[in-house]
């Protein structure tokens, strides 16, 4: 469920709308009904994943064919007519 709280309920209410947002609430803070703000939760630096170490982790192991992105005219077929046709 989304929170949303005016300015002034905000900081009335910081301490829970802090624990909502740390449960995985959506949290927003609006001034007249338009919304400014969002409260999320920070990550640690132990929580935080770098994946640029991944990047080209599979080089040289996987191969994909150079067709691997042309029509089969049978299962064009099928999407054309529908499944459930005869």
């Amino acid at each position: 469920m989304a929170a949303i709280a005016n300015i002034h309920d905000a900081k009335t209410n910081l301490s829970k709308l802090i624990e909502r947002a740390l449960a995985g609430e959506d949290v927003t803070i609006a001034r007249a009904g338009k919304p400014l703000v969002r409260l999320v939760p920070v990550q640690s630096e132990q929580e935080r994943v770098d994946h640029s170490q991944w990047l080209g982790a599979l080089k040289g192991q996987v191969w994909v064919a150079p067709d691997f992105d042309e029509a089969d005219a049978e299962v064009e077929a099928m999407f054309e007519k529908g499944l459930d046709k005869p």
